[in-house]
């Protein structure tokens, strides 16, 4: 596709193209399901047929929610190239109130949170003045640096596990980068394109050639998988137990607004931030209230969808949409299921990796188009990125602060965002950015 067709996003590419180009989407997208279902599993102790249930249910709200956010209707949707995902903070979250007090209590907690979206929408619609460039090019060199972090975790291992740090590992992560940036380089057209399906693929297969990986359990076990509805009996409603996912529910709408608007851009939409950012959220806000009556956590629409697009190049959304399908196959045929799950977390995270550092470049050149030689930007920019990044590089920074507080001040994403606009808001006024142009010869103005 050209970069310079403006309505990229609404066309359809010939069908082999499109079917390549949904498999790399799935293939990319599928480590969020997976690793959300097993950290919830471990971490509870579940059995292995109640895992492979929340898989099912996992991927199938994924899929559908990549159909809804793709195609769309006249108020649910974005109609943009968007995959949905279980959000990294919120299956913590999730994890959190299982722990403390059942998995009901947390499905319960998913449902009222997504209800929670819906009542709050219409006052954050009017909001969306507060996030002008400067904030939202912040806001996803945040998301990328923070998901870096938590896909550089999963390939260095648990601290003072036996494979920490574990050089096949770390050798196995490189080696997919190394051939994904090489695929993306001797390649052209289509097979540029698919340069990161191609390093997944390659890597896979270095696996396979290192004895890194076992397809074998992908013929085991039945053929079909159907979800449970309420696979852990009658949701419980606890509103105390529910306020971390309801101010969570306050950040993922930030985030959603940069990244609607962030892809919206690259792909030529000729809609307005006022008319797709709520339509985003509220196609996150009905499959999240779907997959908590299937046990799931909150299922989103994700930054790699940014990534992914741009690294990529390819902006239809009947793409993705048809990435929604084959994860929807994915989630009832239990064996394409187990091929996933094959594929070594080192090389899935390598390959999620890749795409996140991509999130980071649309950040910087969002911020490229903010005069930052003038001081007062300059400031807003640099106070961002302290109380942003802080909670990111440092964990535990907050940990001596009231507990009620730390979901917000130990969310780097939060905590940048929300200085953001209010260092913006205190420099410039509601929503507005100088334009003017600074001095070439100084390194940054006297204005304010």
């Amino acid at each position: 596709m050209n970069d310079s067709t403006p309505d990229s996003v609404d066309t359809s590419p010939a069908w082999p193209q499109m079917l390549l180009f949904a498999l790399q989407h799935v293939l990319v997208m599928a480590a969020a399901p997976i690793t959300s279902v097993f950290l919830v599993a471990k971490a509870l102790d579940l059995p292995s047929d109640l895992i492979v249930n929340l898989i099912s249910a996992t991927f199938l709200m994924c899929g559908l929610g990549a159909v809804l956010q793709s195609l769309g209707t006249a108020r649910l949707g974005a109609k943009l190239p968007f995959v949905m995902v279980p959000g990294g903070a919120p299956v913590v979250m999730f994890l959190g109130i299982a722990q403390q007090r059942d998995l009901q209590t947390a499905c319960g907690a998913v449902i009222l949170t997504s209800l929670f979206y819906f009542l709050v929408l219409p006052v954050f619609s009017r909001l969306l003045r507060f996030f002008p460039k400067i904030v939202i090019g912040t806001l996803l060199l945040l998301v990328s640096i923070n998901l870096l972090k938590v896909y550089g975790s999963i390939i260095v291992g648990k601290p003072g596990s036996a494979d920490f740090a574990s050089l096949s590992h770390i050798g196995l992560a490189l080696a997919t980068i190394a051939l994904t940036l090489l695929f993306a380089r001797i390649f052209k057209g289509t097979l540029g394109q698919l340069a990161v399906l191609l390093g997944l693929i390659a890597g896979t297969l270095l696996a396979a050639a290192l004895g890194q990986t076992d397809f074998s359990a992908v013929a085991q076990g039945p053929v079909l998988s159907l979800p449970t509805f309420l696979p852990f009996g009658p949701p419980k409603f606890d509103l105390a137990a529910t306020v971390p996912l309801l101010v969570f529910s306050v950040i993922s709408m930030v985030e959603a607004t940069g990244q609607t608007m962030a892809v919206a851009e690259m792909v030529g939409s000729k809609d307005s931030a006022r008319t797709l950012v709520p339509r985003t959220i509220r196609g996150d806000a009905v499959m999240s209230l779907a997959g908590g009556f299937f046990g799931t956590s909150m299922i989103i629409t994700s930054g790699e969808n940014i990534g992914l697009v741009r690294a990529t190049q390819v902006r239809s959304r009947y793409v993705t949409a048809l990435a929604g399908v084959m994860l929807a196959l994915v989630a009832v045929l239990a064996p394409l299921g187990r091929l996933a799950n094959a594929i070594p977390a080192p090389v899935v995270s390598a390959t999620a990796i890749i795409i996140f550092a991509i999130i980071g470049t649309i950040g910087i050149d969002i911020l490229r188009k903010v005069d930052l030689h003038q001081r007062s930007n300059m400031y807003v920019l640099a106070g961002a990125l302290t109380m942003g990044l802080l909670p990111i590089l440092v964990p535990g920074f907050y940990s001596q602060f009231p507990k009620g507080l730390q979901p917000i001040l130990g969310n780097g994403l939060a905590m940048g965002s929300i200085t953001a606009v209010v260092l913006n808001l205190l420099f410039h006024g509601v929503g507005q950015e100088p334009t003017a142009p600074a001095a070439a010869a100084a390194p940054f103005s006297s204005k304010e």
